[in-house]
């Protein structure tokens, strides 16, 4: 079993930056695929990045490529969102998830364990 708690979330201005941290306990994280998940008022749960376990492989939803990177630090049991020209669609609240295996990375019912979420907020 893992604990996930994010931070990093806040309000900023259209083109600006957030780094969101999801911090796990536990002494498998390394064990566990890695997602970080958003969603608006009104809307489904949708996937953002996903990594690998060991973090050699991180797919990206079209919405966020080539502006957000997807990252992990085995060792401090941490996994990142840095988010670089942020839009105010970008604006949701943050889950970072975590499942065990490769398989349905895109779905959110194939994450077991889900943080409390971090609010992310742009004006424009």
């Amino acid at each position: 079993q893992v604990q996930l708690v994010e931070s990093g979330g806040g309000l900023v201005q259209a083109g600006g930056s957030l780094r969101l941290s999801c911090a796990a306990s536990g002494r498998t994280f390394s064990s566990y695929y890695m997602g970080w998940f958003r969603q608006a008022p009104g809307k489904e749960r949708e996937p953002v990045a996903v990594i690998s376990e060991g973090g050699s492989n991180a797919y990206y939803a079209d919405s966020a490529k080539g502006r957000f990177t997807i990252s992990r630090d085995n060792a401090k049991n941490t996994v990142y969102l840095q988010m670089n020209g942020l839009k105010p669609e970008d604006t949701a609240v943050y889950y970072c998830a975590a499942k065990v295996g490769s398989g349905g990375t895109w779905s959110p019912a194939r994450y077991a364990y889900w943080g409390q979420g971090t609010q992310v907020t742009v004006s424009s």
